[in-house]
């Protein structure tokens, strides 16, 4: 894009690290293609080194859909060098950090034991740490510190709640193991006030990493200071490996009593909606206004969760569609910055006419962020809240359709003045790169499909997701 406006192109010092950061990324979702298609869900699960890890639908959705989305953060990342001084410098510490990432992330989706589940997510947040710390914004390093302290806050609520089950085992005169695949049977049955305080704690720390309030407000502050591929692993890869732990515990307690837990979900989903709704009608920044949108989709997916039976196969859907709409967005996002030079929606105008193929892109992620046909999330959302009525949860039900009408109001009347308004920039439309399309040019493609047609196989796995956490 730099040569289009006339600037030198900007000569890398590891030039070969972008396409090797592809190269592999494509290799890891190859793999995991391949495993698909030649492990049927009839032959899972799988256990591996010995059984600390699991290969069944849960963590093959998972490995499908964030290495699909790193695939295309990594295009971008590559992309970006030859046009950003900043990651030509500093291409190969991100692609490095990118990648033990992603190692950690693989194999904590796949992880067969809660204790391992909770080692790799606290890995995959000291790998990122430093990668928010490089944002462009002058705040960056001390929201990467803060966003270290909320994530260590909520792990070691986590991990209280770990400690909390023990305690409830033991008293009890059974020993207690974390394994997936047994813990159900070494709990108690009669389930006692401490294992109950176990899972409530278990569950309201995964859920403050989903940025579910009231622990919510790391969330929108690093999405905003990180650098642009650094929010899209956020959003789009690093949420993920929170889902499959709020998805284990309820595979764990699916043939209990859990009324308590539904309603610890309920609540922290509808506030989680609440204070999205009252901070998109604030936001002035598109960034800010997309990290906020992630807050309310995290009570969307929370309430669903509540509810269980006919809005599981709505969770599902609605977790795997705004991976890539989150990425779609802030890769986007990142467009726009590099050449306003701001996140300020006020600085923006017809950035269709000046971009015609990011300005685009960005209404679609909008438009599929917001719920609409033909996109995933709109038959996601439509599931869910048909869940939600049939369960009889009204009063969630209006909460629901109020705020999600507010944030699209809210988000409509920023973005799209933003998009079409007149535009103050002089010359020809900027042509960008057909290397920066292809990836968001799929991603628009799954969402379609996710809306308009799941392929069978695809459709059997999500579909065991959604029963294993209570689906009818």
């Amino acid at each position: 894009m730099s040569a289009v406006l006339g600037q030198p192109a900007i000569v890398p010092r590891h030039a070969w690290v972008g396409p090797a950061l592809v190269a592999w990324a494509a290799l890891q979702l190859l793999v995991c293609l391949a495993v698909f298609i030649s492990h049927p869900l009839a032959s899972m699960p799988v256990y591996l080194v010995q059984r600390y890890f699991v290969l069944d639908a849960t963590s093959m959705v998972f490995l499908l859909v964030i290495n699909a989305v790193f695939l295309g953060i990594s295009v971008y990342m590559a992309s970006r060098v030859s046009t950003s001084r900043i990651m030509a410098e500093k291409i190969l510490p991100r692609a490095v950090l990118s990648l033990l990432f992603m190692l950690a992330m693989n194999l904590g989706v796949m992880a067969n034991n809660l204790l391992v589940l909770w080692v790799f997510l606290e890995l995959t947040t000291l790998s990122v740490s430093p990668l928010v710390a490089q944002g462009e914004s002058p705040g960056a390093r001390r929201v990467a510190w803060q966003y270290l302290l909320y994530s260590s806050m909520s792990l070691a609520l986590t991990f209280l709640g770990f400690l909390c089950l023990t305690r409830s085992a033991a008293a009890q005169g059974l020993e207690l193991s974390f394994a997936l695949d047994r813990i159900a049977q070494t709990l108690p049955l009669a389930g006692d006030s401490w294992q109950r305080l176990g899972f409530a704690l278990i569950l309201f720390g995964l859920g403050s990493k989903l940025g579910l309030a009231p622990i919510y407000s790391w969330l929108p502050a690093t999405y905003e200071a990180a650098p642009t591929s650094t929010s899209a692993l956020l959003a789009a890869v690093h949420f993920n490996i929170s889902v499959v732990g709020v998805f284990r515990v309820l595979q764990i307690l699916h043939a209990r009593e859990i009324s308590f837990i539904a309603h610890e979900l309920l609540v922290m989903g509808c506030l989680s909606l609440t204070v999205a709704a009252v901070q998109v009608m604030a936001a002035r920044n598109y960034k800010r206004l997309i990290a906020y949108a992630c807050v309310s989709s995290s009570g969307v997916i929370a309430i669903g969760l509540s509810v269980g039976k006919a809005a599981a196969y709505g969770v599902v859907l609605y977790v795997v569609s705004n991976a890539f709409v989150k990425a779609l967005l802030f890769l986007t996002a990142g467009r726009l910055r590099a050449v306003y030079g701001t996140n300020q929606v006020a600085a923006l105008s017809g950035v269709i006419r000046v971009l015609p193929f990011s300005g685009t892109l960005f209404a679609v992620g909008t438009f599929a962020l917001l719920g609409f046909p033909p996109f995933g999330s709109f038959l996601a959302e439509m599931l869910i809240l048909s869940g939600i009525v049939q369960a009889g949860q009204l009063l969630a039900f209006a909460i629901m359709c109020t705020t999600l009408t507010i944030i699209f109001v809210a988000t409509g009347r920023a973005i799209f003045p933003m998009l079409w308004g007149p535009s103050e920039r002089q010359g020809p439309a900027i042509v960008e790169s057909w290397v920066t399309a292809v990836p968001k040019l799929g991603f628009v493609s799954v969402l379609v499909l996710l809306g308009a047609y799941i392929p069978e196989p695809l459709n059997v796995l999500l579909r065991a997701v959604a029963q294993s956490i209570g689906g009818q």
